[in-house]
């Protein structure tokens, strides 16, 4: 049964709540202040009165306000038990304290929306999809040449079929990167290098600055400062030099 929701005049929508603590950790419990001291400011500016209004969470009032409470005041606490906290409808002051006025929103803690959490899980959802029919339906050299970005020389070793099932896993896990790599040409070319390099076609030497044709030694190229050299042969081949380094090297390889 779905809880009835009420808009009022202002737009503030009656229902029940529910916190989370922002970041990786769920700590058992996590206390928010929920009044105003020296050491925690807990203060709201009212564009209105152009006055900083002080917060204060009281279990027996119904504003969130301190200059708006009357009568002795029951003080609350804000606890987060297990990364979240759930405020029902009723509880209309500590609601509103949490969704408006605490200074902590977005910082320390978030509100939980339904919506946009469902437009999210839906966009991943079919980014999964795309990723997962793209994956299907590349070639078996492609496949390696994308794993091998995230598995390394492991991949040498698979079968295709394994091939296959890890692109299909990868795929599904993790959508956003299989895709741009599956866009990148330069996967490619960078295990076209490494495969030449397995055969000992070509050498990387030992300080990982140069290659070289392992039959006789000749440079063909130098690695520039701070770039991957696999990543800097793949923009090598891309040049008029390259590309005939590269022919040769696929003959070699067929």
């Amino acid at each position: 049964m779905k809880t009835k929701k009420i808009t009022q005049q202002d737009g503030w929508e009656l229902k029940d709540r529910t916190y989370y603590v922002k970041g990786n950790n769920e700590p058992l419990t996590y206390k928010i202040p929920g009044r105003h001291t020296s050491r925690h400011a807990l203060l709201w500016f009212d564009k209105k009165t152009n006055e900083q209004k002080e917060i204060r969470y009281a279990t027996n009032q119904n504003s969130p306000f301190k200059d708006e409470q009357k009568g002795e005041a029951t003080l609350g606490h804000i606890v987060f038990r297990d990364g979240s906290l759930t405020v029902p409808l009723k509880n209309q002051p500590l609601q509103k304290i949490l969704s408006l006025y605490h200074p902590l929103l977005n910082i320390k803690y978030g509100e939980v929306n339904v919506v946009e959490e469902a437009k999210d899980e839906l966009i991943e959802i079919e980014l999964q999809i795309d990723a997962l029919n793209a994956a299907r339906n590349i070639d078996i050299d492609q496949a390696e040449a994308i794993l091998r970005v995230e598995m390394g020389s492991k991949v040498s070793e698979m079968s295709s079929k394994e091939i296959k099932r890890d692109l299909l896993v990868f795929a599904k896990q993790q959508p956003h990167t299989f895709l741009s790599l599956a866009s990148d040409d330069n996967v490619q070319l960078r295990n076209f290098a490494i495969k030449a390099t397995e055969a000992k076609i070509i050498i990387l030497a030992e300080d990982q600055r140069t290659f070289k044709w392992a039959s006789n030694g000749k440079k063909l190229m130098t690695v520039p400062f701070d770039e991957h050299p696999y990543s800097a042969m793949a923009q090598f081949f891309k040049t008029d030099e390259g590309l005939e380094i590269f022919k040769s090297i696929e003959k070699k390889l067929s």
